[in-house]
């Protein structure tokens, strides 16, 4: 199995080793980076942006990758984060197959692929990697930090473990603590993967690859990405023109099911398995509670940050806009000046990557307020 690198990506070494929160190291560790705009004189212009679970750092076309980016539409010049005024830097997540380090990565120490012999992962890790790429690049203080997702995860561990890092703090479609009902669908995608014979307790590889487990794990998780009004908008109850055979009396026959199937081939060999399964783990593990004695408001109120905004769909069901909400909460009880926004937009949790509309001049209002 090879990384999949996205062209035009730069890469910073972490120190080693680069000691990992439930226990491990890894030694040699890089994580990959891109960046837009300019860093002004002083330093005081640069947003971080930490991503989800699977996207790579190239978030907008660049000098470095002319590529239209995974956030086009929200980054760049006259943009709602308009890089003409600030200095933004997306990092790929520690343990990802994008460029960073993670299971798909050589072992320094074997020479081998680490596989599941990588470090158990936690949203921590990722934080602090990502802020050793801030400091690498003379950054003492950040204007804002960005998270998406899992982001929104990393985002709050940045805050919480490195206090005065940033002035301000957007958290879009995040959350303080996995929910259980995001734990179990979580859960049975890990369990696709695992039962897939193929997986081979992490041995795979190219030519025996765990086609049907990645397929099934990616169901799950578009079916829950977006809402159910939007699925019956799309696709109601249209059938497909049928040529099922009596071999395959259980085919597809909606067009919905056609569309998962589509989506989920062209994801099979975009990701690679091993790393989806440590960083969607990742998730399932964060909590804010256990800083502050089991009480996440008050784990979100030891977080020290100016203003906030924490925005979500209100359709969405994997981190539903009452996480936003309790974000907004528990970082005003801390002092911040922190507002809530949930957005009428009928996309769920995909809403971020796909309605611009409502997203973009949320977030554009509220960073040209800094």
């Amino acid at each position: 199995m090879t990384e999949f690198i996205p062209a035009g990506t730069r890469y910073h070494a972490l120190p080693s080793p680069f000691p990992f929160k439930r226990g491990g190291a890894l030694h040699g560790a890089h994580v990959a980076y891109e960046t837009w705009g300019t860093l002004d004189a002083q330093a005081a212009n640069a947003i971080l942006l930490v991503t989800g679970l699977s996207p790579d750092a190239h978030a907008a076309a660049n000098a470095g990758n002319p590529a239209p980016g995974w956030w086009e539409a929200m980054l760049g010049p006259g943009k709602p984060i308009d890089t003409d005024r600030w200095f933004v830097v997306c990092v790929n997540s520690l343990g990802s197959c994008k460029g960073s380090t993670g299971p798909a990565s050589i072992d320094p120490d074997t020479g081998a692929l680490y596989r599941l012999g990588f470090p158990e992962l936690s949203i921590e890790d990722g934080a602090r990697a990502a802020v050793e790429v801030v400091r690498a690049l003379g950054i003492s203080e950040l204007a804002c930090v960005i998270g998406n997702s899992m982001g929104g995860m990393t985002a709050l561990a940045v805050l919480l473990l490195h206090p005065g890092i940033a002035r301000s703090h957007i958290n879009i479609s995040g959350s303080a603590q996995a929910l259980p009902f995001s734990i179990a669908i979580r859960s049975l995608q890990r369990e696709a993967i695992r039962l897939d014979p193929k997986w081979d307790a992490g041995r795979y590889s190219d030519d025996s690859y765990p086609e049907s487990g990645m397929r099934m794990a990616r169901k799950l998780g578009v079916i829950t990405y977006r809402s159910a009004l939007e699925w019956d908008g799309r696709f109601g109850r249209v059938r497909l023109d049928s040529d099922q055979t009596d071999e395959d009396p259980f085919g597809l026959e909606f067009q919905v099911e056609s569309y998962l199937e589509g989506h989920a081939r062209r994801f099979v060999r975009f990701f690679d398995p091993n790393c989806y399964l440590y960083l969607s783990r990742s998730m399932d593990w964060f909590d804010l509670a256990e800083y502050a004695d089991g009480d996440v408001l008050a784990g979100l109120a030891s977080i020290k940050v100016g203003k906030a905004l924490a925005i979500g769909a209100n359709t969405d069901i994997l981190f539903p806009v009452q996480q936003q909400q309790q974000i907004a909460d528990g970082l005003r009880a801390g002092g911040a000046d922190a507002q809530f926004i949930g957005l009428d937009s009928p996309q769920g949790h995909d809403a971020f990557l796909v309605d611009f509309a409502r997203f973009g001049p949320a977030v554009g209002d509220f960073l040209a307020t800094l």
